[in-house]
């Protein structure tokens, strides 16, 4: 039996390349990381093994990558297991390149907000993954208590939401809560996510059709992250030992606000989602429930600064936050957009839209691969064994075809 399996290729993407070059990969099957890394081409006397160990993967025209690392994804098992579970999600996940995800705390029952809740996922998720999956821990009000033990137990960080998250067992905090929260967490090493939106008791709701996307445009107005941005900065000046993240950015308002946190020196990091990236508010029909996410797909100026602030650096990197419900959730019969379950399901299209986008501005595959997996994989504390092709990391890689067209369709 082999003891090794070394995957070979002319397009290999090695950490800190732009694009990829020729490269053996060695991977020790029984540890499962990579204990060499050469550029190109070798023989087994070459890499100092023995013929009979070694299993060969040629790679051909494909491209190796590092796995992919999801940091958002709502895996809604035990208790929404219909509206997606560990089998289908990280099949999906692994069908796209994404070698390692992270579930979000709510959308399954019960939400991981304790231990035992979090032993009652990681039991439910046993046997059914196609992936490496991690958990994140969440914030609510009274649950302070539960943090460091969570902590502990092997949570990635927190979320938590500063307006209504839209499944009641997982309630907003208020300043107070978060008060109490971030003095458990400080020092704790962790990180706190944000859902950043927060109404004012100026927010008005207008009156207008349900089934036109500007009228759910309005109802979440970029104000609402500028809002909940500003809110985040003003505790990071509180306590600047603790880092926190602002989870699925999409208003380019608020960037100056970031821009300044980490001119500061702040400890803030910022995702956005494939979904901001790749639509626009203008080119969604009425009716079409299935753009609806909160916060919204805003228009193409906004979209057009959202890459501006990737390339900067301001925001850290990309992912998907897939959401998916039951397709009666979304509301597709009757087109009314405000009633729908508001999440996108991309889950393993990921690399496909922001490579095809990204190559239409000019970004190449070394960057679109620090935005999804080191950078990702960094966030989530696996960025010493995770998102690179390079010794002692775990062996997650991917071979991909770049020129490879597809046509994602609903089945059921």
């Amino acid at each position: 039996m082999s003891e090794f399996l070394v995957c070979t290729g002319s397009k290999v993407l090695l950490p800190g390349n732009d694009e990829p070059t020729q490269a053996s990969i060695v991977i020790d099957k029984a540890s499962g990381k990579i204990t060499q890394v050469r550029q190109g081409h070798h023989t087994s006397d070459d890499l100092g093994l023995h013929a009979h160990t070694v299993e060969w993967l040629d790679a051909g025209k494909n491209v190796v990558l590092p796995g992919l690392v999801d940091a958002h994804v709502h895996l809604n098992e035990p208790g929404r297991t219909d509206w997606e579970g560990f089998w289908t999600g990280t099949r999906a996940a692994a069908s796209g390149g994404i070698t390692t995800l992270v579930d979000m705390p709510l959308n399954s029952l019960p939400p991981t907000t304790t231990v035992s809740n979090l032993e009652i996922k990681r039991q439910a998720a046993l046997n059914q993954c196609h992936t490496d999956v991690a958990f994140w821990g969440g914030v609510i009000p009274g649950n302070q208590e539960h943090l460091k033990p969570l902590v502990a137990a092997g949570v990635r960080g927190f979320k938590c939401f500063l307006m209504e998250s839209g499944v009641e067992e997982f309630p907003c905090v208020n300043v107070q809560d978060l008060l109490v929260s971030i003095k458990e967490l400080e020092d704790a090493g962790s990180v706190l996510l944000f859902h950043a939106e927060l109404q004012d008791g100026n927010d008005k709701s207008e009156t207008s059709n349900p089934r036109d996307y500007s009228t759910f445009l309005s109802s979440r107005p970029e104000k609402l992250e500028f809002n909940a941005i500003s809110l985040i900065v003003k505790l990071q000046l509180m306590y600047p030992s603790l880092r926190c993240h602002i989870v699925h950015l999409s208003a380019a308002s608020a960037l100056p606000l970031i821009r300044s946190a980490k001119d500061a020196g702040l400890p803030l990091t910022v995702e956005t989602c494939f979904h901001y990236l790749c639509l626009s508010a203008e080119e969604i029909p009425a009716g079409h429930t299935e753009f609806k996410c909160c916060p919204p797909v805003r228009e193409e100026s906004n979209r057009n600064l959202l890459w501006d602030a990737l390339k900067e650096g301001l925001i850290d990197c990309v992912v998907s936050d897939h959401s998916p419900c039951v397709l009666s959730l979304k509301r597709l019969d009757d087109g009314d957009i405000l009633s729908a379950w508001g999440g996108i399901s991309t889950l393993g299209l990921g690399l496909s839209l922001l490579w095809t986008e990204g190559q239409r501005r000019g970004i190449g595959l070394g960057q679109i691969i620090d935005w999804m997996s080191t950078k990702t994989a960094r966030h989530v504390g696996l960025g010493s064994t995770k998102g690179q092709l390079r010794e002692g990391y775990d062996g997650d890689f991917v071979l991909w075809d770049p020129e490879e067209e597809f046509e994602a369709r609903a089945t059921q």
